[in-house]
């Protein structure tokens, strides 16, 4: 997640005050996806299954992506 401006390729869902973006192609594939908040942070779950065997805690650098 992070902070963008709607682009051509999104769609743009408006859910209790926030705007979420997300890549047309990207919802294709990663549909349903469900975000969870909570005190300290997120959730973030989706149908994508991750290969890099980080789990889904896994941030991008440290799994080498």
């Amino acid at each position: 997640m992070a902070l963008d401006e709607p682009k051509e390729a999104d769609d743009v869902y408006e859910i209790d005050g926030f705007q979420y973006l997300v890549n047309k192609d990207f919802m294709d594939k990663a549909k349903p996806i469900k975000v969870d908040f909570h005190e300290v942070g997120f959730k973030l779950t989706s149908s994508l299954r991750l290969n890099s065997g980080c789990g889904s805690s896994c941030a991008s650098d440290s799994c080498g992506h």
